[in-house]
Formats: C-alpha cells, structure tokens, sequence
C-alpha cells in the first residue's frame, strides 16, 4: 500500500521533537472561476512579483502569486468544519470554544498540534505544515483582467425610481479562470493519520482568496508525493523548470492552457527529484491515486467520525489544558489573606 512505502518518513505517534522526517507533496491549482489574491482591501492590486523566466531562460517576467497565507488559511477552516461538527475543539483558557484569529488557542485540538499556534500568555506549537508562495506558470499580463461593480437596485435594474443610473461601486482586478498555480508542500514528522488529514483538507477545500462567497473556486491536484530526510526543490524552482521544459518542446505558452498538459510536463520534471540531496522516495501515479483513494475513505462519511476521532485521541498523552493568566498582585494577596 502507498502509506506503507512513507512508513519510513512517518511517525507512528506525535512527538514534541523533531527528527527529521518529511513527506513532499507537489500540488497542481486550479482557478475555476474568477479568482482574487491580493494582500489588503478592495482595489488593491493582484499579488505578483518579479522573477526569472526559468531555470535556463534569464528573461524576467511577473508572476501571479498565491501566498502561503492564502493556501493555508482556507484548508485550515475546512478541517476545523468537521473538527467542530464531531465536538473536537476545546475551550481555551478564556472559557470560549477554539478559534482562529482570537489570541486564544485551546492548544489541544487537531489544528493546534498541526497547524500550530502562537497564545499571548506565552505558549506556542510550531506548525509542522511548511508552505511556500506557490507561482503561475505564465506571465501576469495574460492572466488577470478588470471587472466594474456596479449598484443594482431592488427593481433588478441599475436605475432607481427616478431614472437615475447608479454609478460604478468600483473597479477591481481578477485572474482569470482556468489559471495554473504549481506548488510545494512539506510536511513535518506526521502520522499517517495526520497526513491523511492535511491531505483531505488540501483535496476538499474548493474556495480561495477574497470575496470567497462569490468567486475563487479552484481546484487541487496531487502531482507527485515524496518521502526523505529534506524539502524539495522550492515552488519557484518547479516553475521555473516546468517553463524551461515547455519552451525546449516548442510548445506556445499562453492562456488558456491545457491543465492535463501542464500534469503531464510537471510529472516529468519531478520524476528525477528523488536524486536531489535528502530524497529517498517517490510514489508513482498509480500509488499516489491509491493514496488519494485512502484519503477519500477516511474522509468518506461511513469513516469520518471514527478517523478524526482517532486522530484527536493520539493527542491525549500530550495534551495540557491552557494556564490561566494571572493577574498582577492577585495571587500574592490571596496567599496572604490564606495565610492570615
């Protein structure tokens, strides 16, 4: 079985201290609808950034970038869905139930232990999911478009009562759908549960970015998964060879392009990454769509309850409810009215 060729690179139960274990995934991003990643408010530009064309090809070109924050975040919501849904999230030490966003983490939950967190009492967990701004394959400019918003009133129609056209909200930028992201993902000494978790959330998760009621659908794909002792080559590097890779075939690189085109020449490139320092272990398509199918069994509603329930009671042995902060004085006073 797939897992069984990680068992090298996964741990058999959480452990506070790393030792060296990593399991790669290479994931191919999908938009299916107009897509919006930018870092602040609305009319803000698209995020991009500058950099070279390929491994060999020196041109500079802009490159649209899904950030880290904007993969993880989302995925990271949609694992605490059925966290919540089978009562696996605790309070923290304000009383209230785990949440994200609040400086006040329960520390014991699923997330906690994977994605980490940082309490403003002192207490933190380093995130053993390692992500990386993730690139698209071709330049900005092909990529993104403008869209007008305008005010339409009840009536259905952009005229009030009156006659009065309404006028333009605003103008913002969107990428296009159909665009490609390719990324790289690490995993930290995980169980094969926890693996199976991260998984799940990357594959179940479908909306992404701003304004996600409305736009932002994507989809993911798993190109390839690794076991080794190191990371892989980083997003920019896979890219930057996959350019090269279509540029020495010949192939015209404009949008929109064929996803199962782009599957097929990443799959290529990664093929000899097991010969990069660190490395070990490839599973190979046939392995890597078993995976996905345990992925989707565990996940799968006969199985969910009793998978996320396992996976929150491995915690058990490592789990310590949240110090109450004291109040300055508080304490000593109260040793001393004990002592009186």
């Amino acid at each position: 079985m797939s897992v069984d060729k990680l068992s090298k690179f996964l741990a058999s139960t959480y452990e506070n201290f790393p030792k060296g274990r990593t399991i790669g995934l290479v994931v191919l991003r999908t938009t299916l609808s107009e897509t919006i990643f930018r870092t602040e408010g609305t009319g803000e530009p698209i995020c991009r950034e500058f950099v070279q064309a390929g491994e060999t090809d020196p041109n500079i070109i802009q490159r649209l970038v899904m950030t880290k924050r904007k993969q993880v975040a989302p995925e990271r919501r949609k694992g605490r869905e059925f966290l919540r849904a089978e009562s696996l999230l605790y309070p923290s030490k304000d009383g209230t139930l785990c949440a994200l966003n609040t400086n006040a983490p329960c520390e014991m939950c699923v997330d906690c232990f994977l994605y980490g967190f940082a309490a403003g009492g002192g207490g933190a967990q380093k995130s053993r999911i390692w992500t990386e701004d993730a690139f698209s394959l071709l330049p900005a400019s092909n990529l993104i478009g403008d869209r007008t918003i305008n005010a339409i009133y009840e009536t259905g129609t952009m005229r009030d009562e009156k006659g009065n056209a309404s006028t333009a909200l605003n103008t913002s930028e969107y990428i296009k759908p159909s665009v490609h992201f390719l990324d790289v993902v690490t995993l930290k000494d995980v169980t094969a549960d926890e693996m199976r978790y991260i998984v799940g959330n990357i594959l179940l998760t479908s909306r992404y970015g701003a304004v996600s009621s409305r736009v932002g659908r994507m989809e993911n794909q798993l190109l390839g998964i690794f076991g080794g002792i190191a990371e892989l080559p980083s997003s920019l590097e896979l890219v930057q060879s996959v350019h090269d890779a279509f540029t020495a075939s010949g192939k015209a690189l404009e949008h929109p392009f064929a996803e199962q085109a782009i599957a097929d020449v990443t799959k290529q490139v990664i093929s000899s990454w097991t010969n990069k320092r660190g490395v070990s272990v490839k599973l190979t398509d046939t392995e890597v769509t078993e995976l996905v199918a345990d992925v989707d069994r565990h996940w799968s509603e006969d199985e969910r309850e009793i998978f996320l329930k396992r996976l929150d009671a491995s915690y058990e042995p490592f789990r310590h409810p949240p110090a109450e902060k004291k109040a300055k004085g508080k304490g000593k006073a109260k040793d001393n009215e004990a002592g009186g």
